[in-house]
C-alpha cells in the first residue's frame, strides 16, 4: 500500500487524522510542539508540521474512503497522478521529529522574490534571488555573476 497525501481544511489536520483512524485507516500527521504566547500567558502547543497536509497509508482501490470524513478536500496530485510518498520518507519524518536537539522546526517554500544563498552544486556559495518558481523548476538571479540559472528538479 502507498501513502497518499490528502489535503485538508485549514486547522482540521488533527482532528480528520483522529476521524480516519477510527475508519481504521492508517494515518500520520506529523506534529510538533510550539510556545504560543498570549497577552496573559504562555502555552505549548502541538501544531501540525505541514498546514493543511495528512498522510494516509491505503490501497488504490480504497482511496475514495477518506472522502468520508469531514474536513477532507482532496487528494494531493504530482504531474496529474495522486502524489504517493514512499516509506522511507516517512520514516525519516518520524524519526527527525523524534531527536531530542530539535527546538524549532517550520517549512516554507519558495516565493517569487526571496533572497536565498546557494549551498552546493557549482555556484555554491552564491546568493540568488528567486524570479520564477513553476512545478518542474526554478529560475534564480545571480546578481553577483551576472546570470540567469534555471534548476530542474524531479
Amino acid at each position: 500500500m502507498n501513502w497518499y497525501v490528502i489535503y485538508t481544511k485549514p486547522k482540521w489536520e488533527k482532528k480528520v487524522a483522529d476521524k480516519l483512524q477510527q475508519l481504521g485507516i492508517e494515518c500520520y500527521c506529523p506534529l510538533i510542539t510550539q510556545v504560543k504566547q498570549w497577552s496573559d500567558r504562555k502555552k505549548k502547543i502541538e501544531v501540525p508540521l505541514f498546514n493543511s497536509y495528512v498522510f494516509v497509508q491505503i490501497a488504490d482501490s480504497e482511496r475514495s474512503s477518506v472522502f468520508q470524513v469531514a474536513g477532507v478536500i482532496r487528494y494531493l496530485f504530482w504531474l496529474g497522478k495522486p502524489a504517493i510518498v514512499k516509506d522511507e520518507e516517512i520514516n525519516i519524518i518520524k524519526t527527525n521529529l523524534k531527536a531530542p536537539n530539535i527546538s524549532d522546526v517550520s517549512v516554507s517554500t519558495l516565493q517569487v522574490g526571496d533572497k536565498i544563498k546557494l549551498e552546493s552544486g557549482a555556484f555554491s556559495n552564491q546568493s540568488a534571488i528567486v524570479q520564477e518558481v513553476s512545478n518542474n523548476y526554478y529560475i534564480l538571479v545571480l546578481e553577483t555573476l551576472g546570470c540567469v540559472l534555471k534548476i530542474k528538479y524531479k
